[in-house]
């Protein structure tokens, strides 16, 4: 169980977006999950630093991994952590579509599938209300 201040604290932190992918709360029906960055199973705890605000779609295809493998060399990396690395450092945007700019970057990419159809159709979207990309 989270504490509801600490659950506020994620969400202000993330300034109410996914800190994976970069989608906006605002306009989803789903309510974003409070994520362990390392999971409960690998004795990750409920506190501040191991938590980030992650959409359902990141959440779910996180779920308990912590290491990933790297698609174009097959090299096992960990996961992104928000906590401890910045974003731009390992991502940037062309468009609507994530582009991996380190080993990091690339793996978290495809393992949590942020250039599915439906994502970059939800991200078009997104731009139409300004919403997109992440400020």
């Amino acid at each position: 169980m989270i504490p509801a201040s600490l659950r506020r604290l994620v969400i202000q932190r993330a300034g109410d977006r996914c800190e994976y992918c970069g989608l906006s709360q605002a306009g989803q029906v789903a309510t974003f999950h409070i994520d362990h960055i390392i999971p409960v199973a690998a004795k990750g705890e409920t506190i501040r630093d191991n938590l980030a605000l992650a959409c359902v779609s990141c959440s779910l295809r996180k779920g308990a991994r912590q290491y990933i493998r790297e698609p174009d060399t097959g090299k096992r990396v960990a996961i992104f952590n928000p906590r401890q690395q910045n974003w731009h450092e390992h991502f940037d945007w062309d468009g609507v579509r994530v582009v991996g700019l380190t080993s990091v970057g690339r793996a978290t990419i495809s393992a949590l599938q942020l250039n599915r159809e439906v994502m970059l159709a939800i991200r078009s979207e997104e731009e139409w209300f300004d919403r997109h990309p992440p400020t």
